[in-house]
């Protein structure tokens, strides 16, 4: 059985998330797709900023990893998008079961 992965990365708002939901789900490149509103702090281009995010935590086989991280990267509206990949060391059987067939293409 393959092994799970989660893409995080963070947007502007909930209707590019819902985009980047609906086109990784649609080519079977992750299993499901948390949206959650979030406040940044962040240093960009030497200035501190605070605004709200959504954060998106995508589970996917670690073999898809790459090319979900490159559909994140195309459909993403920032100059330097966060794309982030944690490993899951351990997963409920019958969930990562799940995952692996609803990423089964």
């Amino acid at each position: 059985m393959s092994a799970l992965a989660i893409l995080l990365t963070t947007v502007d708002d909930e209707e590019e998330a819902r985009a980047i939901a609906r086109a990784a789900l649609a080519a079977k490149l992750a299993a499901c797709v948390q949206i959650h509103p979030i406040r940044s702090c962040y240093v960009w281009k030497d200035e501190m900023r605070e605004e709200p995010e959504v954060l998106m935590h995508m589970k996917a086989r670690v073999e898809d990893y790459p090319a979900l991280a490159e559909l994140v990267r195309r459909l993403h509206s920032y100059e330097t998008p966060e794309i982030l990949r944690v490993d899951v060391a351990e997963a409920a059987p019958d969930y990562l079961a799940w995952a692996m067939e609803a990423t089964r293409r």
